[in-house]
């Protein structure tokens, strides 16, 4: 298990002890040995998916160190331990801390001492990119609980647009005006929708939309399959406002047909990641230093 950033700080102080120069990438690997991290650990992504967590949490770890001048930068990727590090791990001290460094003034001048009171008040276990990225996701989860509940009170016609929409925009089907005609011209034998599966029509893709409350289960995805036979197509997307049972999520045809189930949580997720029925209110940048900027280092 990832430990939490302010739990990595003393074993750096640890590991640089020997006051001389270490480089990032190593003290990386020592401390994931240190922490009996295994590859699943080391491959975590925070849930952006941009950054790996533990390299997050590392670089947290350390970034406060430098604020309390603990340690200090030598040249790109690498530094060693301050005389006031030192001087702090020599003392042999059982835990490290923010409530601890906020006892020197040289971290509370480099953090700012208006922000002390917060500092102590939330215990911060997280890192600031896991802070901003667990509100996110909490905002997203309520944005898509919020568009569910919407689909499921329109009618049966609006529903098979916006998985037209949706499908379009992912690329599929060429245009909305072509798409559409296809789909219109359906609604036989348990199918609900065709679509392209590429702007020129190579190979079409079968749609079954079922706005339904209840669970979808493995008959329903039978049918489907059959239904597919029945028109020789091998590509189908089975797409539900509920979601699927779990004989249904393990059925696989024993044909060449491809199924793709998508329920409703994944409906809504979709809809966020390619804009549809959504806006965007805010947009908040996170920037980083570029240290190919600082080429002298």
């Amino acid at each position: 298990m990832i430990p939490d950033f302010q739990s990595i700080m003393l074993p750096i102080l640890n590991l640089v002890a020997d006051e001389q120069e270490h480089s990032s990438a190593g003290i990386n690997n020592r401390l994931a040995h240190l922490f009996d991290l295994t590859e699943d650990d080391l491959d975590q992504y925070l849930p952006s998916g941009t950054q790996k967590t533990f390299s997050n949490r590392v670089a947290w770890a350390k970034a406060h160190l430098k604020y309390a001048g603990f340690i200090e930068n030598t040249k790109r990727g690498h530094f060693k331990i301050s005389p006031l590090g030192k001087k702090f791990v020599d003392a042999h001290p059982k835990e490290l801390n923010i409530k601890i460094l906020k006892r020197f003034p040289s971290y509370l001048e480099s953090i700012g001492r208006g922000k002390e009171e917060e500092i102590i008040s939330h215990q911060i276990v997280a890192t600031p990119e896991e802070i901003l990225e667990s509100s996110y996701s909490r905002i997203r989860k309520s944005l898509a609980h919020e568009l569910l509940s919407k689909i499921k009170k329109s009618s049966p016609a609006f529903f098979e647009n916006l998985v037209v929409e949706l499908l379009v925009k992912m690329g599929y089907g060429g245009t909305i005006k072509e798409a559409g005609r296809s789909v219109g011209r359906s609604k036989d034998e348990g199918i609900d929708g065709i679509i392209k599966e590429d702007r020129l029509g190579l190979d079409v893709i079968y749609i079954q939309a079922k706005r339904w409350e209840n669970p979808v289960g493995r008959p329903e995805i039978q049918k489907f399959v059959g239904a597919l036979a029945g028109q020789g197509a091998k590509k189908g997307i089975f797409i539900t406002t509920s979601r699927f049972t779990q004989d249904a999520r393990a059925y696989h045809p024993k044909n060449e047909t491809k199924i793709v189930l998508l329920d409703g949580n994944e409906l809504a997720d979709l809809m966020i990641d390619y804009n549809l029925a959504v806006t965007t209110v805010h947009t908040f940048e996170i920037k980083r230093i570029d240290n190919d900027y600082f080429g002298e280092e």
